[in-house]
């Protein structure tokens, strides 16, 4: 296959959808209005509820839903080949994914900004809403431990990247300052603030900062307690507006690149398209691709944490209902021609990263030992873990770092290299760097929004008022975070995050239809281009969570929270149920 022939059809199959499907959405199921002023504006307070410019929106919306989950899990499942991934991609954003999200979103602005577990509640019962209260708090302690595993890992790994993310926040600050606080011209600001962003990089790469993953795990933690109560303009809006640009240029530079490739006849795939229906990947045991994949690739083909930042943050500064369909879909599709890039990166370079690596995996044992070595702890594949997988050590190999993002970094930099002539070393640093900054804007948005669902849990328990308070509500959150991600055992801590992650979204897109058909009523079979993904969704992801337990027998806590899970998920898909089997009448009053 043609690396140039995959971003083509990717970009045509997004483009095309966008202006068919997702309009449909908007026009016939969502019904937006223009003129309907959005919970931005009609509950204006300054921290939570701000309007927000629709590319600023866009951009905090993007990089908090992507962080590094649409390049870690795409390039773990390559262990499948490049062929399942890639459709898993395509289908999951297209009839999950995008849906999913814009729904979510849609469905949050038309109750006054609520989180989507609160909608559960309104739809369904009471009890509902505090077990999906659960169930979101439960997963995002995932969240906060994958993430800060994910960035822990890159700024051991690249130090100058690490240098260039904590000058983010400084450039962030002074951007937020400029356009919220001093009103300068919008379109000024974002070129000071690109300017500054531009110096960060040049700063970070000149003076990295060392350090070891237990020190970076502790500031990590000790950050995000801090920038989750901070007011949103102060911090997450315009440091994910000008990520976003970060990654708009990873993203155009990258899929120019393997156009370029394509077109030179060096862009072929070489990895393997499949290698078997149960290839080593889950905690390193045989895993058959269904029902196990959404335990790999999360983010990227679909993800339940888009509808917690959807209806938790997103929701509250749209300006205006017709921008939902950009942020919340255009959102989506552009995170699945990321993990697009990524798939077609490795599918190209991955065998040369090897090669140059000096570690010795061919076509022929790749489904055995290539999801092992990138997801070796610490990133690090030594002799040792070599001779474990039943490889021969070469002469001369010595311990190297690669990981989840360096076999993406690397990959992708061989592609700007033979396109454009850009030095490999300088293309890994930029590569590294852009995925620490939407990894951290993942990892602090989740850290707010486990503080809202645990002020929520209190509120509905009536629990002390110490424990409501908000940061002792981020403490609690990050703390069971940081320790489940100290031991760094990755190949067991991402498939419980993502599969907790794939089942909320189930749940999520289960809420958004009962809002579709009972409260907005569309007119024809809508209502069952959401429920038919949704169930499909919910059968795949327990599935997999059960064979989980039963099969990898993960460490104690994480068993615990995908249990509880499970649990949780079970009562919430009886609800569901009952409230499905409802007439329309009663939700009469709901209708907007």
């Amino acid at each position: 296959m043609n690396s140039a022939v995959i971003i083509l059809i990717a970009a045509a199959i997004y483009v095309g959808l966008y202006f068919s499907y997702g309009k449909a959405l908007q026009n016939k199921v969502v019904k937006a209005d223009p003129n309907r002023p959005t919970p931005a504006h009609r509950l204006y307070d300054g921290v939570d509820y701000v309007p927000a410019n629709p590319v600023v929106l866009y951009g905090h919306h993007f990089a908090s839903i992507a962080g590094a989950g649409p390049i870690v899990g795409p390039a773990i499942a390559m262990a499948w080949g490049w062929l399942p991934g890639l459709l898993w991609v395509w289908f999951g954003n297209v009839f999950i994914g995008a849906v999913h999200d814009y729904l979510a979103l849609m469905s949050s602005v038309r109750y006054d900004g609520k989180s989507v577990q609160w909608i559960a509640g309104k739809l369904m019962s009471k009890r509902t809403s505090m077990a999906f209260e659960l169930y979101v708090w439960f997963s995002l302690v995932l969240v906060v431990a994958a993430f800060g595993a994910v960035i822990s890992g890159i700024f051991v790994s690249t130090p100058g990247a690490a240098t260039a993310s904590w000058l983010f926040m400084l450039v962030a600050v002074i951007l937020g300052l400029l356009l919220y606080k001093w009103q300068i011209d919008f379109k000024l600001g974002t070129v000071i603030g690109i300017l500054m962003l531009i110096g960060a990089i040049y700063v970070g790469f000149k003076y990295p900062i060392h350090a070891s993953t237990h020190t970076w795990l502790i500031a990590l933690g000790l950050y995000v307690i801090i920038a989750s109560s901070l007011p949103v303009w102060i911090l997450l809006q315009p440091r994910d507006y000008l990520n976003a640009y970060i990654l708009w240029f990873g993203l155009i530079l990258g899929g120019l690149a393997f156009i370029v490739v394509g077109i030179k006849g060096t862009g072929t795939f070489t990895a393997p398209a499949f290698t078997t229906w149960s290839a080593h990947v889950v905690g390193g045991k045989p895993s058959p691709f269904w029902p196990t994949i959404p335990l790999i690739i999360a983010c990227g083909a679909l993800s339940g944490f888009h509808s917690i930042v959807g209806s938790g943050t997103t929701s509250k500064q749209l300006d205006n209902e017709l921008h939902g369909l950009m942020v919340g879909y255009g959102g989506m599709f552009t995170e699945g021609f990321l993990s697009t890039l990524v798939i077609s990166s490795i599918a190209v370079y991955g065998f040369q990263v090897f090669k140059d690596l000096k570690i010795p995996i061919t076509a022929d044992n790749w489904y055995k030992v290539y999801a092992p070595i990138v997801g070796a702890k610490g990133n690090l594949v030594t002799a040792g873990l070599l001779q474990k997988l039943g490889l021969q050590v070469p002469a001369g190999f010595e311990a190297v770092k690669l990981g989840k993002v360096g076999i993406f970094a690397k990959s992708y930099a061989y592609g700007l290299n033979n396109a454009f002539g850009i030095p490999v070393h300088a293309g890994a640093l930029f590569a590294s760097l852009w995925v620490a900054a939407f990894a951290l804007t993942t990892l602090d948005t989740a850290t707010r929004l486990g503080r809202f669902a645990w002020q929520e849990i209190m509120e509905m328990a009536h629990g002390p008022e110490f424990l409501k308070n908000k940061w002792v509500a981020s403490i609690i959150l990050v703390v069971f975070g940081i320790y489940m991600a100290w031991g760094g055992n990755w190949l067991i801590i991402w498939p419980a995050f993502s599969g907790m992650n794939q089942m909320l979204a189930s749940i999520a897109l289960m809420t958004a239809s009962l809002w579709v058909a009972k409260v907005q009523n569309p007119k024809g079979a809508w209502k069952w281009a959401v429920i038919i993904p949704a169930l499909f969704l919910w059968i795949t992801v327990t599935a997999a969570l059960v064979w989980f337990l039963v099969v990898v027998k993960p460490g104690i806590w994480v068993s615990v929270i995908t249990i509880i899970g499970l649990l949780l998920n079970i009562m919430l898909v009886i609800d569901w149920y009952a409230a499905w089997r409802r007439p329309v009448e009663e939700y009469a009053a709901m209708a907007s």
